[in-house]
């Protein structure tokens, strides 16, 4: 309570970045994806004001998400414009504290039509679904067709890493999917479909395998970068990487690389699968 008399209340929602394992550019067509949520996080803190206060397009998503006034503040781990997702970690993390703590699959088809409405991206829902749904040492099974989610432990030995092209790319400007062929798409799509199922019992190397075919697949329909192509034919001829991709949309971002040990790509640490998004609510 201020000196004034005045109850504050404010909201923090803490969202983690996306990682997919594997089911790129499946959501839109049904299919399967196998993500699982990082330890790199997006927060966002909303704290009762007497007007709007904030970035720009920030406040744009309040507003289109109902948002009450409030000063709006982010505090964020997750790169942008790197494939992990940045912008369905804000939308979210808007979402819950526009409303609270609310269902998960509201909270991620709430944050995919303010996506949609204000950053014009035509996305699907696995980015949403794969920080809502997400649990420690596990991934999500996500089948698209029906939104199910089934929890998968992954395995000790399936080491994850990224590898950043330092290529980025605006979401305003991509053409995700707009000029691809639907049969190629289709047939792209079913093809992953199956490699998701495959890797819910590969081991290591039977999942690096996939993961190698994923992203030549991923090629065929345009949605790689020659600068990307070039950095994953190194990693999956290096020592140690099991396997190595494209991770996300496409057209630059993050490689994501399979190794059978934890000093293979000494830059950089290996991945953890952190927990799901949330919302805390407290009052001053």
């Amino acid at each position: 309570m201020t000196a004034t008399g005045v109850t504050i209340m404010h909201r923090r929602a803490s969202i983690p970045a996306r990682i997919n394992i594997i089911g790129e550019h499946t959501d839109y067509l049904g299919g399967l994806a196998l993500p699982f949520a990082s330890n790199l996080r997006l927060t966002l803190t909303a704290k009762t004001a007497a007007k709007h206060e904030g970035e720009d397009t920030v406040v744009k998503l309040w507003q289109a998400a109902g948002g009450w006034p409030a000063r709006l503040e982010i505090n964020s781990d997750i790169p942008i414009g790197a494939g992990m997702s940045s912008s369905a970690a804000l939308c979210l993390a808007i979402v819950l504290c526009a409303n609270g703590s609310m269902d998960p699959m509201k909270a991620c088809l709430e944050a995919q039509r303010i996506e949609h409405k204000v950053l014009n991206t035509p996305c699907g829902l696995l980015d949403q679904m794969a920080m809502m749904f997400s649990s420690e040492g596990y991934a999500s099974l996500i089948d698209f067709s029906t939104n199910d989610v089934k929890p998968f432990q992954l395995p000790e030995n399936w080491v994850f890493k990224l590898v950043d092209s330092g290529v980025r790319r605006e979401l305003g400007t991509t053409d995700y999917g707009g000029s691809i062929a639907q049969a190629t798409l289709e047939t792209h799509a079913r093809e992953e479909n199956h490699r998701v199922t495959a890797a819910l019992k590969a081991d290591a190397n039977q999942l690096g395998v996939l993961l190698n075919e994923s992203h030549q697949s991923l090629r065929t329909i345009g949605v790689s970068h020659d600068v990307v192509d070039a950095l994953v034919a190194d990693l999956q001829a290096t020592p140690g990487v099991l396997g190595a991709r494209m991770m996300g949309g496409g057209f630059g971002g993050m490689i994501l690389a399979l190794v059978d040990h934890p000093h293979v790509i000494p830059e950089s640490l290996p991945l953890v699968a952190s927990e799901a998004g949330f919302v805390e609510e407290f009052f001053e």
